[in-house]
C-alpha cells in the first residue's frame, strides 16, 4: 500500500481488525450512527406502557396466569439483560416468578449453555426464573398448531403454546432472506419444530427474488412467518433497534404486526444505504462477536456484499469463526459434499424434501456462482475453507490490493466494516 492508503477498522471477533485500503479507490459504507438512549430501562418501560398499538402489557395481566417470554439465542446481540428484567418488572405483583418461563428461541441452533445464559441474562435472572432452550427436534416438547400461511405445518414449543400470556422479545435489523429480524421470527422459526422450519426455508421460498434484505410483504419466507405468529397468537411484542456498539437507540412495544412494521421503518433508515453503482471488490464482515462465531452465520456478511459486487467480482469476508463451521447441524457436511457451488445448487433443486441447513447453503452457493469469495478467519484452516468452496485470505489488505490490480486501474472497493448492520443496494435495484 502507498502513502495514499487509509486505515479502516473492521468488526471482527471481540477486538476488531484494522486494515489498509487505497483512499482514492475506496468507499466505506457504515450504518447511520445513532447514540444509545440515555436511560435504556426507562425507554423499555415506556415501550411496555405506551405501545405502538394495543394495550400496555400490565393491563393484559391477571393473577394466576402463566407467562412465556421468547428471546434470541447466543448468536444474536440482543440486550436480554435489559429487556427481560424490564418485562419482569411489569409482571411483578401480578404474576408469580414460578409461573414465568423464558424460552431461548434457538430455532435449529444448538442449546445455549448455563455459562452463556449467565452472560446473556446475568446470574440473578438465571437463578430466579426458569429458562428453557427450545429444541426443534424434540417432538415431545412440541404442540401441533395446524396449517398456517402457504400450507405451513406448524409445530411450536409446548411451553409457549400452553402459556396464558405469550411475549416475544428481540431486535430488528435487515435479514438476508427474511427481510427483517425480530418480531414474528421469535415465534417461527425461533420456537418452531424442525418440520415447520424446513418448510419455511424450502428451496422455492429461499429462491424467490423477494426473499432478501429489507423486503417483508411479498417475501414468501416472511409472509409465512407473519402468518404463523398471527394464527397462533402473540399477546405482546417488544423489539429494540441497536447501534454498532450494541446500544439501544429505539424501543417498540405492542401488537406484534404493527409494532414490527414501525420498528422496520426506523431500522431501514439506519441500516440500508443506496449506492450509485456496483464495485469490483467488496470487503465485508459479520459484525464481529457474537455474530461472527461461525461460517454459517458469516454467510449473512457475504450476502450483504453480494448486493453491490459486480458479476465476477471479489468478496472478501473477515469473520473470526471461533466455533468453526460449526460442527453441529448439517451445514458442514452438506457444504463439503459437492465439488462446486453449482453442484450444490443442482443437488438442492433435485432434492424432493428440504434438509437441515440447506437454506444457508443455497444462499451461499448462489453468491459463489456470481463472485469469488475469500474469507479471513483465525480459527478455520486453509484446508477447511477450501473444502467450503472458499479461498483463504491471510491478509485482508494484501487481498484488496491484489483484487484491485487484477480488476484494472478503474476498479474500486466498497468496504462494509460492520457487515450486515449496513445493507447497501444499487440505485434502481430492489432494496
Amino acid at each position: 500500500m502507498t502513502a495514499e492508503s487509509m486505515t479502516v477498522r473492521l468488526a471482527y471477533g471481540e477486538r476488531g481488525l484494522t486494515i489498509r485500503t487505497p483512499r482514492h479507490r475506496s468507499v466505506v459504507v457504515e450504518p447511520q450512527y445513532r447514540p444509545s438512549v440515555a436511560d435504556p430501562a426507562a425507554a423499555l418501560r415506556t415501550a411496555l406502557r405506551r405501545p405502538v398499538t394495543g394495550l400496555p402489557l400490565r393491563q393484559m395481566l391477571r393473577k394466576g396466569q402463566t407467562v412465556a417470554i421468547s428471546m434470541c439465542d447466543i448468536t444474536r446481540p440482543q440486550p436480554r439483560h435489559l429487556m427481560i428484567p424490564a418485562i419482569l418488572d411489569e409482571l411483578d405483583g401480578v404474576i408469580r416468578l414460578e409461573d414465568v418461563v423464558v424460552l431461548v428461541a434457538t430455532g435449529t441452533h444448538r442449546a445455549n449453555s448455563d455459562g452463556e445464559l449467565r452472560r446473556m441474562l446475568g446470574d440473578e435472572i438465571v437463578d430466579s426464573v426458569r429458562i428453557v432452550n427450545h429444541e426443534s427436534d424434540d417432538r415431545q416438547s412440541l404442540q401441533w398448531c395446524g396449517y398456517h400461511g402457504n400450507k405451513v405445518p406448524v409445530w411450536l414449543n409446548r411451553e409457549w403454546t400452553d402459556a396464558d400470556i405469550r411475549i416475544t422479545t428481540g431486535f430488528v435489523e435487515p435479514h438476508f432472506f427474511a427481510g427483517f429480524s425480530g418480531g414474528p421470527k421469535l415465534v417461527a422459526p425461533g420456537l418452531a419444530g424442525l418440520d415447520t422450519v424446513l418448510v419455511l426455508h424450502d428451496a422455492q421460498r429461499i429462491g424467490s427474488s423477494n426473499a432478501t434484505w429489507g423486503i417483508c410483504e411479498g417475501n414468501p419466507v416472511h409472509d409465512d412467518i407473519r402468518a404463523v405468529a398471527a394464527g397462533t397468537g402473540v399477546h405482546f411484542a417488544l423489539d429494540v433497534i441497536l447501534n454498532r456498539d450494541h446500544g439501544i437507540v429505539a424501543c417498540f412495544g405492542g401488537e406484534i404486526a404493527r409494532m414490527h412494521q414501525a420498528a422496520r421503518q426506523t431500522a431501514r433508515t439506519i441500516a440500508m444505504r443506496e449506492l450509485p453503482h456496483r464495485f469490483e471488490v467488496v470487503v465485508t464482515t459479520n459484525s464481529g462477536y457474537p455474530l461472527d462465531q461461525n461460517l454459517y452465520q458469516a454467510v449473512k456478511g457475504m450476502s450483504a456484499a453480494a448486493k453491490v459486487v459486480t458479476p465476477g467480482g471479489v468478496i472478501i469476508c473477515a469473520a473470526e469463526c471461533r466455533d468453526g463451521f460449526p460442527d453441529h447441524g448439517s451445514y458442514r457436511g452438506l457444504l463439503t459434499s459437492a465439488p462446486s457451488p453449482q453442484h450444490l445448487l443442482d443437488d438442492i433443486a433435485a432434492r424432493p424434501h428440504t434438509v437441515l441447513d440447506q437454506w444457508q447453503i443455497q444462499v451461499q452457493a448462489r453468491i459463489h456462482t456470481s463472485a469469488d469469495v475469500l474469507v479471513h478467519s483465525d480459527y478455520l484452516s486453509d484446508e477447511e475453507l477450501r473444502s467450503a468452496h472458499i479461498s483463504p485470505c491471510s491478509d485482508v489488505s494484501v487481498a484488496i490490493e491484489r483484487a484491485l490490480h487484477d480488476a484494472g486501474p478503474d476498479s474500486r472497493v466498497c468496504l462494509l466494516p460492520e457487515g450486515p448492520q449496513t445493507i447497501p443496494y444499487v440505485a434502481g435495484e430492489a432494496a
